[in-house]
């Protein structure tokens, strides 16, 4: 057998050559071609061009903003989206199927419609915003608002995506490592989260990856001031309105290549994990 054979194994869908062409031609149309024509654009400026396009000081702040609070963003919806997983797998209680179904709301919800509603709530004359301002906080109009915004249509990436493994995980795994002698943080430590790494990891990179593209729900709630809130994608679609569509798409490169290199990374740390605990292979 050819070192190329385990490609062309038997399968209930025939047609190796017609297929894998359709999914080439079809990813090639859909990403790689965009993908592609958005990078020709940006070198339209010339190597000195680009940098200087993409060095701005007000690019590199809009930048900052939307990776810092996209990370910030996914790592809590780590934390709290497991948690919710783990109470809606583990535990049966009055109304578990209607708040199982509200984790989806940001998947339907209309993202203006949230950024309104987020803004009329910690706005400073917001339900809870005002409540903040008596303290000194400000929320909305800040980082802090739009952390808060990318964590609302974050968190169902991380709550359905570790679900379906803790589904599957079983209780006799916990039973036995409790048998053995093991406490509640070793059985978390040891056992249940080593099983539950690639899925977090999944999770933390697909709520990251929506955060850093979020426009709609964010623009309302970050207040839009530069060097302060203002989000990459608001200064893409600033650069358009201003006719600079170089400019623009020397943004959305720059933001592609950070993204691309960041969740090149979790995929590396992914398989690493699946190797490490033999999970998913």
């Amino acid at each position: 057998m050819s070192r190329f054979g385990r490609f062309r194994q038997p399968s209930v869908i025939p047609g190796f050559g017609l297929t894998l062409g359709f999914t080439l031609a079809y990813f090639s149309l859909i990403i790689l071609v965009p993908l592609v024509a958005l990078v020709l654009r940006s070198a339209g400026l010339g190597w000195n061009g680009f940098w200087a396009a993409a060095l701005d000081a007000r690019v590199l702040a809009s930048l900052r903003t939307s990776f810092l609070t996209a990370l910030i963003a996914a790592g809590i919806n780590v934390v709290f989206g497991t948690l919710i997983a783990w109470v809606l797998v583990r535990y049966r209680f009055p109304g578990r199927r209607i708040f199982d179904a509200m984790v989806d709301l940001p998947f339907a919800l209309p993202t203006a419609v949230a950024g309104i509603a987020l803004t009329a709530i910690y706005a400073p004359n917001g339900i809870v915003g005002q409540f903040a301002a008596q303290l000194g906080w400000r929320i909305a109009y800040t980082p802090i608002g739009i952390t808060i915004a990318m964590i609302f249509i974050g968190l169902p990436f991380v709550v359905r995506t570790i679900q379906p493994i803790l589904e599957e995980t079983s209780k006799e795994v916990e039973e036995a490592s409790a048998t053995l002698g093991a406490n509640r943080f070793q059985t978390i430590s040891r056992v249940l989260l080593p099983s539950l790494a690639p899925a977090i990891m999944t999770g933390f990179a697909l709520a990251f990856a929506r955060a850093v593209g979020e426009y709609g729900s964010v623009i309302f709630i970050a207040g839009n001031i530069p060097f302060v809130s203002e989000i990459a994608p608001l200064l893409i679609v600033i650069r358009l309105e201003e006719f600079n569509y170089a400019g623009a798409a020397v943004i959305a490169t720059v933001m592609l290549a950070i993204s691309f290199v960041m969740l090149f990374v979790i995929n590396l740390i992914q398989a690493w994990s699946r190797r490490r605990y033999g999970y998913g292979s």
